[in-house]
């Protein structure tokens, strides 16, 4: 039985409209698209790459959240 694991992933909007999905607990491990479901498709996709290609253990970061600074 593979046991399944939960990743946190961040997803951001561009200028030109397209969604950017990341994974920070997986170095590279990202994808874009135009609209949110597809884009949840292709970061499971990636998601699992990674995992494929996961040489070490990747221990977790904790989402702490997001701040805004203005400068």
């Amino acid at each position: 039985m593979v046991r399944k694991r939960t990743f946190e992933v961040v997803i951001e909007k561009d200028p030109d409209g397209y969604f950017i999905a990341d994974v920070p607990e997986l170095k590279g491990c990202h994808t874009q698209a135009r609209d949110l479901n597809t884009l949840q498709k292709r970061i499971k996709e990636a998601i699992e790459l990674c995992l494929m290609d996961e040489k070490e253990t990747v221990s977790p970061n904790e989402f702490f959240g997001v701040q805004i600074v203005t400068v």
